[in-house]
């Protein structure tokens, strides 16, 4: 297994590699958003970890080059900025999980090993096409409409709608979203899943008599027509 570390403090960047090493993986650093931009698009990376703040190109804009060219590396962003909002704009990013420091070496791998576990699931038996109602998801191309609207969602944003299409009319916990959706557990005192599930609500139903996203107090949420 391959990785790519971007990050500009060499203690925290040769920590994090010799962690790696010592799980069986081979990596290579890049101590700034532009040399890593040029390797995760010349090489083949089975996962990307990144630092937020970096010289030449933060890594919140080296997710967005990457993600254009190769939506389907995982990456993990590696940050000091842990709030809610800082949390969303990595996910919105495109990022797949989000790990603030400092963290335990421990933790980090839990993390590679669950999101390169899902990077090597097949493919969804549902085929590339999720209807539920008037609502109707794209695999391939990624659009998704309702009637004939198209809703522009962010990558975090589509994986969750995604997810309840593959469930519709399940109530799902928070939990099970995190644990789906994210592959990780999340201290269960944030909120950024309500966060994202307010966000679904205003493109999904918003606009619409027919409302889909419904909350069920203290078990979580369900995907159902009124």
């Amino acid at each position: 297994m391959n990785i790519l570390i971007v990050e500009d403090d060499i203690r925290v960047a040769e920590l994090i590699q010799r962690g790696l090493d010592e799980q069986g993986f081979t990596s290579m650093i890049a101590y700034d958003g532009l040399s890593a931009k040029k390797l995760a698009l010349q090489n083949d990376y089975e996962l990307i970890i990144t630092d937020i703040i970096l010289p030449k190109m933060d890594g919140l804009d080296l997710c967005k080059e990457i993600r254009q060219i190769k939506p389907d590396v995982p990456i993990i962003m590696l940050t000091a900025l842990g709030t809610t909002d800082d949390k969303v704009e990595g996910f919105d990013a495109g990022a797949d999980d989000y790990l603030v420091k400092p963290f335990e070496m421990r933790e980090l791998m839990v993390r590679v090993r669950a999101l390169l576990k899902r990077n090597g699931r097949p493919a969804s038996p549902t085929g590339f096409i999720l209807k539920y109602g008037d609502l109707e998801m794209n695999l391939h191309t990624k659009v998704v409409k309702r009637g004939e609207v198209e809703l522009n969602l962010t990558p975090k944003e589509f994986k969750l709608l995604e997810y309840m299409m593959q469930n519709p009319e399940r109530v799902l916990s928070r939990v099970e979203i995190a644990e789906k959706v994210w592959d990780t557990h999340f201290d269960t005192g944030t909120n950024f899943i309500n966060v994202y599930i307010n966000y679904l609500r205003k493109k999904v139903d918003e606009n619409f008599d027919t409302k889909l996203i419904h909350t069920k107090s203290g078990m979580g949420f369900i995907l159902k027509q009124d």
